[in-house]
């Protein structure tokens, strides 16, 4: 015979406990060393204190731990079983474990256990979390640079099962991968003979001068031996190739003799390097692509942001056409940046020197996967990009989006005003160019209170205010911007 007790949620069994048995009865068959006299006590017996005795256990029938549910009644809550499709079962049992624990704790009823596990799971498996950049700063490193427009959104997802990338579907053989992308590329630069797309801007200039000129000498001026975010310096990038640099001119003035006189049998080539986060002024001088072009040796420029051709609003920005028609060989470019697309370096020149790259050992190393390749063309055949969006803004539109969100969240009791903002375009691009735009003015409290929400939204600090630029805000996001600030209002504490 056996008996099932339960005791703190878990099962003891006790076998062949009888009706006679003490343990189905102990009740019955008290332990004689624990019987009690029955004679009554003596005044002068001593008494046990009650505020030395110990606290007595949890009564099983009130304890409220007794009525946390299990995980797997949980798992068939509705909202927790299409989640577990969504996201995993391993990632929901352990917000369920969470809840559990907070309950065991008394920070959460048990009733209430569902609702909180269903709480604590995040909006998607990946770690990272979409922010809404009121910045004004329109490719902000620390956000991911350029935002894809929703035709190359599009494209990854269609691209996310098996494709095409390297087969031809009507022979049914190999194909050249990203052929598609490529063409579209040199479409968008006619002056372009060949195309080749790695996986970042260093990357490019990685391969160019690994395939070129390794064991051999580039030739590059002072002045633009830059160094961009988080230490990162050209120069270290470029000596580790194995090519040696053969540095000309001065910081301020390099002129086409100064290139001209270092030229040898040992240069590999010349580099010309946009500056793209400083600005030299005064007395100072740069060599164009167009005078070195006659030295007898290949000149790659980096034009860093990845203008393909000349914007009306950034006329100093240089861009890949304009480069290549003036006689550089080889242009290397970001794809992340003024293109607008997903982080990619583009190598654009002459036919036999694309060639050259692509057939290159390292060149495997440094490929793009299909999703970047699908990106890239829906960023280069489609509509406008958000990037280009943000920088053709009209500054009285901006005012007026502006105005009509402080108007709406004062009406709230918000303390906010609309007033003007210089956006700028970030991502090493447009050096001292400012935008003019429009913000939302708020006490500082509100700039962590903004990153801490559902929806973090990222502003910047000002002469003690929190600015929200919606030059880098879309203005379908308005809404969802007014209602991330009242949200924030509680914690900023106005």
């Amino acid at each position: 015979m056996e008996q099932r007790v339960t005791e703190g949620g878990e099962d003891r069994r006790t076998a062949n406990a009888g009706p006679g048995d003490p343990a189905r009865h102990p009740e019955r068959h008290p332990d004689p060393a624990q019987r009690q006299d029955s004679a009554p006590h003596s005044d002068s017996a001593p008494q046990p204190d009650p505020a030395q005795q110990p606290n007595p256990a949890p009564d099983p029938a009130t304890d409220a731990r007794r009525r946390i549910p299990r995980t797997d009644v949980l798992l068939r809550d509705p909202r927790l079983a299409a989640a577990a499709d969504r996201l995993g079962e391993r990632l929901v049992k352990g917000a369920i474990r969470q809840a559990q624990r907070e309950a065991r704790e008394g920070s959460v009823p048990p009733e209430r256990v569902a609702d909180t596990a269903a709480a604590l799971l995040p909006a998607g498996c990946g770690g990272l979390r979409p922010v809404v950049n009121a910045t004004g700063v329109l490719l902000h490193t620390n956000l991911g640079r350029a935002p894809l427009s929703a035709a190359a959104r599009q494209a990854v997802a269609q691209a996310a099962g098996p494709t095409d990338v390297e087969l031809d579907l009507a022979s049914g053989v190999r194909a050249r991968r990203g052929r598609s992308a490529l063409g579209a590329l040199r479409d968008r630069v006619p002056a372009a003979g060949g195309a080749h797309v790695v996986n970042n801007g260093a990357a490019a200039l990685v391969l160019a001068a690994t395939a070129l000129a390794a064991g051999r000498e580039i030739v590059i001026s002072r002045g633009e031996m830059v160094e961009i975010g988080d230490g990162f310096r050209l120069p270290d990038l470029l000596v580790s190739t194995g090519a040696r640099l053969r540095e000309v001119g001065t910081t301020n003035r390099t002129t086409a003799a100064d290139y001209a006189a270092a030229i040898g049998p040992d240069t590999g080539f010349v580099l010309k390097v946009h500056p793209s986060n400083f600005l030299v002024t005064g007395f100072t001088r740069a060599a164009e692509a167009g005078e070195l072009a006659g030295l007898g040796v290949p000149v790659v420029v980096d034009i860093g942001s990845g203008l393909l051709a000349p914007h009306p609003a950034l006329p100093a920005e240089p861009d890949a056409d304009t480069q290549l028609r003036a006689g550089a060989a080889l242009v290397t470019a970001s794809g992340d940046k003024l293109l607008g697309g997903p982080q990619c370096g583009l190598l654009l020149g002459r036919e036999d020197l694309v060639t050259t790259l692509a057939r290159h050992p390292l060149a495997r190393a440094l490929r793009v996967d299909k999703l970047t390749l699908a990106a890239l063309e829906a960023t280069l055949t489609g509509p406008p990009t958000p990037t280009e969006t943000a920088l053709t803004a009209d500054p009285a539109g901006l005012t007026e989006r502006a105005e009509r969100l402080a108007a709406a969240l004062r009406a709230d009791g918000t303390d906010v005003r609309a007033v003007g903002s210089a956006a700028t375009v970030g991502g090493g691009g447009a050096p001292g160019v400012t935008l003019p735009s429009a913000a939302l003015s708020l006490p500082e409290a509100y700039a962590a209170a903004l990153r801490a929400g559902p929806v973090p939204v990222v502003g910047r600090l000002e002469a003690g205010r929190c600015l929200l630029d919606l030059r880098t805000v879309p203005p379908e996001d308005d809404e969802r911007l007014a209602e991330a600030v009242r949200a924030a209002r509680p914690a900023a504490g106005r």
